[in-house]
This record gives C-alpha cells, sequence and structure tokens, in this order.
C-alpha cells in the first residue's frame, strides 16, 4: 500500500503551491494524506470539481466537537473555551441547525452594508500611506499597512471601543502567529474570551449601532443565540477578519510586484484592480486546506469515503486546476475568475467575502494610486515567509512576517 503524504506539503518555494498537486489532480485527486500535527489520516481532496461537490454535499460533517473530526485534541481542548461559542453558533454547525444562526448575521455583509462602510475603510488606508509616507522612502507594509487595515475595520464592524484596540490587535496576533507557544496561545485565547465576554455584555446593556449591538436587537426576538454563542460569534468574526485579509494583503503585493508590469498597469487602469483582487485570492489562498468529516459512506471519483473517515481540501489545489482556469500556473491580472474557492463553497463560505474584497479593491487602488514606483527591497526568496497553524492543529496559514517594500 502507498504510503500516506502528509500534508501539508512540503513545498520548493513557499510563494508557490506543491508541485506535487498537479500529479495528485492528475493521477490521483481523492489521495491518503496523513495529518503529523494530529497523528490522523484523512482523504486529500485536490481537484476543483471534486471540492465544490464534496463541500455541498450533507454527508460531510463540520462539527468539531465530533471526536471524528480531524482536529488537535489537545489545542482544542485548551481552546474551546474561547472557540466553544462560536462552533456552536456557526461554523462548527451541519444543516438544519446551521440556517437559522447564519440568517441572523448574513444581513451584515451584503454589499448594501458594506458599501456603508466604504468612507471609513477608505480613511484607514489613507491614514495609514500618510504614516508609511511620512516615515522616508521605505518602510514594512507588513506591519505598517497589511494588519492594521483590517484589525482598524474589524474594530469598526464590531464596536470595539477606541481604547481597546491596541490590546484587541496584539491578542489576536499572538494567538494566529507562527512563532506563538501553545501556551501564549492559550493565553491570548483566554484574554480575548474575557474581552469578548465584557464587550458582549455591555452592548447586551447598551446595544448601540454597530454590527454585534444589532445582532443583539434582533437575538431579543428570535433567541437563536444564548450569551455564549453571542461571545463565540464575537471571537469568530474576529478571527475571520483579521488574519486572512491581512495575509491576503501581503501575499497580494507580492504576486503584484512579481509580475513585471503588473503595478505599473494598474496605475494606467484602476479599475483593473477589482480583476485583480480576484486574481490575488485564486493565485495565492491564504488557508490551504478545509477539514471535514464523513457521516455516511460516499462515493466520489472512484473512491469510497467511509463513514467516520476525515477529508481534507486543499484550496490551492483546486484553485490551480488546470481544467477550469486557463494556464492556471500563471498569475493573470485581468483574469478576474471568481470560481475559485477561496473562500470555501457551500454552506460555510465565508460570511465576509464582500468586505474581504473592498477592504482588499480600497487598499491596492489606493496603493498604487499613492505610492507608485513601490518595489521589494529584498528579493523574493529572502522575505520571511510565516506557516501559522490555525487553530484546529490541522491547516496552515500562508503569509509573512514581514514585507520590507521602498519607492
Amino acid at each position: 500500500m502507498t504510503k500516506p503524504l502528509e500534508f501539508p506539503i512540503a513545498r520548493r518555494c513557499p510563494f508557490d503551491p506543491p508541485e506535487e498537486y498537479a500529479r495528485l489532480r492528475a493521477e490521483e485527486p481523492i489521495a491518503r494524506a496523513r495529518l503529523p500535527r494530529v497523528d490522523q489520516e484523512v482523504w486529500l481532496v485536490t481537484r476543483h470539481d471534486h471540492v465544490r461537490a464534496l463541500l455541498t454535499d450533507p454527508r460531510l460533517s463540520s462539527d468539531r466537537f465530533d471526536p471524528q473530526f480531524p482536529q488537535h485534541r489537545q489545542l482544542q481542548e485548551q481552546l474551546r473555551k474561547g472557540f466553544a461559542g462560536a462552533s456552536k453558533a456557526l461554523i462548527g454547525l451541519d444543516l438544519p441547525e446551521h440556517t437559522a444562526p447564519r440568517r441572523m448575521v448574513v444581513n451584515e455583509f451584503t454589499m448594501r452594508r458594506v458599501n456603508e462602510l466604504r468612507p471609513r475603510i477608505q480613511e484607514i488606508v489613507d491614514e495609514r500611506i500618510d504614516a508609511i509616507l511620512a516615515g522616508g522612502n521605505e518602510a514594512d507594509l507588513w506591519t505598517e499597512l497589511a494588519t492594521q487595515v483590517p484589525a482598524m475595520t474589524i474594530s469598526e464592524l464590531l464596536g470595539v471601543p477606541d481604547d481597546r484596540r491596541e490590546f484587541f490587535q496584539r491578542q489576536t496576533e499572538v494567538l494566529l502567529e507562527a512563532g506563538s507557544s501553545m501556551e501564549a496561545q492559550f493565553a491570548a485565547s483566554g484574554a480575548l474570551n474575557a474581552f469578548m465576554e465584557d464587550l458582549i455584555t455591555g452592548k447586551e446593556a447598551d446595544p448601540g449601532d454597530d454590527l454585534l449591538g444589532r445582532l443583539i436587537v434582533r437575538n431579543r426576538e428570535t433567541g437563536v443565540f444564548t450569551h455564549a454563542e453571542l461571545v463565540g460569534m464575537a471571537m469568530l468574526l474576529l478571527v475571520a477578519g483579521h488574519e486572512t485579509v491581512s495575509n491576503m494583503i501581503a501575499l497580494g503585493t507580492i504576486a503584484l510586484l512579481r509580475e513585471p508590469g503588473a503595478y505599473a498597469e494598474l496605475q494606467k487602469d484602476p479599475d483593473l484592480v477589482v480583476k485583480t483582487v480576484e486574481e490575488m485570492l485564486r493565485y495565492q489562498p491564504t488557508t490551504d486546506g478545509l477539514p471535514r468529516f464523513a457521516k455516511e459512506d460516499i462515493e466520489i471519483g472512484g473512491v469510497t469515503i467511509k463513514a467516520g473517515d476525515g477529508v481534507m481540501f486543499s484550496l490551492t489545489s483546486a484553485n490551480r486546476d488546470e481544467e477550469v482556469f486557463d494556464n492556471a500556473a500563471e498569475f493573470d491580472p485581468h483574469r478576474g475568475d471568481r470560481r475559485h474557492v477561496s473562500f470555501g463553497y457551500g454552506i460555510h463560505q465565508c460570511l465576509g467575502q464582500n468586505l474581504a474584497r473592498t477592504e482588499l479593491e480600497i487598499t491596492f487602488r489606493t496603493l498604487v494610486r499613492r505610492i507608485p514606483t513601490l518595489r521589494l527591497a529584498v528579493d523574493v526568496a529572502d522575505l520571511p515567509y510565516k506557516e501559522t497553524v490555525a487553530i484546529n492543529g490541522v491547516c496552515a496559514i500562508d503569509g509573512v512576517s514581514a514585507l520590507p517594500v521602498t519607492w
């Protein structure tokens, strides 16, 4: 029997997908793989059509509390106080339980609601670029822009008080930093949970006109969420809306500056930014892996996924599927293809994708206009790549820990 692959699969270049994915898509699109971080074997799904089919299959479960779900047991037990509410509120629910909680929050992320935030996002981006330009002709775009824009935006969205935002951001960074020890993650999770507990308690007394306040008012009528689940929802929105967008700003900048002439082309045609952002998302998704487990036997692609088997979806591989995307290995700012799965697919597709797209669009539209000669200050090979273990201890979040640029 062939020895299972190890997931995540090693890469020759951290900014390009593993070469093994092309072989898997062609020869073994649903393959056995081992998750060394949790000492568990799963089915690794690498082809676009299989990923989309299975992510909409009700026989697969997202229940984080089921012992068959692929996850790091010790880490999950330690973090469950901070994220149990989030799992029970939304991300760990299957149909039909998932419908009512999602309906409670989905209207907060419509394009109409996101467009109301556009002026404030633009102010945030301009303030950050003002600070960058005031510092001379070089900067670390990771710390001075990429981490700041989503952190300040999510703080606005959730109604975090101004005097608590620095604490809020720092604990989030510790929770998701590549170099954080397990003990540091536990401490940050506990601190954030206590913070959110206080924030939700305060808003239950005086809701205010922000996302959490409106959610609390709606919940008084529907009773969908318990207090603990409201705290968990706030934690989920914080983590989902912060680190992934930060990494996408950084990785998108790298992809743009690696492609000769792409940055200059955006200056000539700023409206091309919308298509370019879509291509950034396809080309380098920040997370390469979505875990699930089978509740029943599933026949697909000549393989039988048995009840109880874990399943891992490679979003990176699906986004490079040559059967779906022409010249899939190339970064094409004109592509604008939204069939990628960087936001997932099915009932758990990212709630905040409209907000993420808007943050990215405003950031890059402003960056190319205000710093037209931007370039990397070091070779791509010398950028400090990081692979952060997600809180389930299974999949990795791609990014950098610094992005030195000059102009």
